[in-house]
């Protein structure tokens, strides 16, 4: 049997890193958030957290949407239907390298 681990370097990497799959997971759980409940939510600074969100927007697994509400900028985020699909096959792959993981056996360690 193949050693799962080499299967680790197939993850999509633009999802696998924490703190995107993070915000992804949680935006597949509602329509959309603003902007400073995902930063509550992942504890990432407004920069992190904006630099994160552009990659995500920039590969269309996220939109954007800035407005105001009276004077006060709203950000508001959804996951968009390819961004629901990644988020998905990255988890399902990763429960089937986990399942793997634990059927795996070393082999030559006598």
């Amino acid at each position: 049997m193949k050693a799962p681990f080499e299967e680790l370097a197939a993850l999509d990497r633009l999802v696998h890193e924490p703190a995107r799959l993070a915000l992804l997971t949680a935006l597949t759980s509602c329509e959309s958030a603003d902007f400073l409940y995902l930063q509550r939510l992942t504890g990432l600074s407004k920069g992190n957290l904006s630099s994160h969100l552009s990659k995500l927007e920039e590969a269309g697994l996220v939109t954007v949407e800035k407005q105001f509400k009276g004077k006060t900028p709203l950000t508001r985020i959804a996951v968009t239907r390819p961004g629901r699909e990644a988020v998905e096959r990255h988890w399902q792959q990763l429960e089937q390298l986990r399942s793997k993981a634990r059927r795996w056996v070393p082999q030559g360690t006598d």
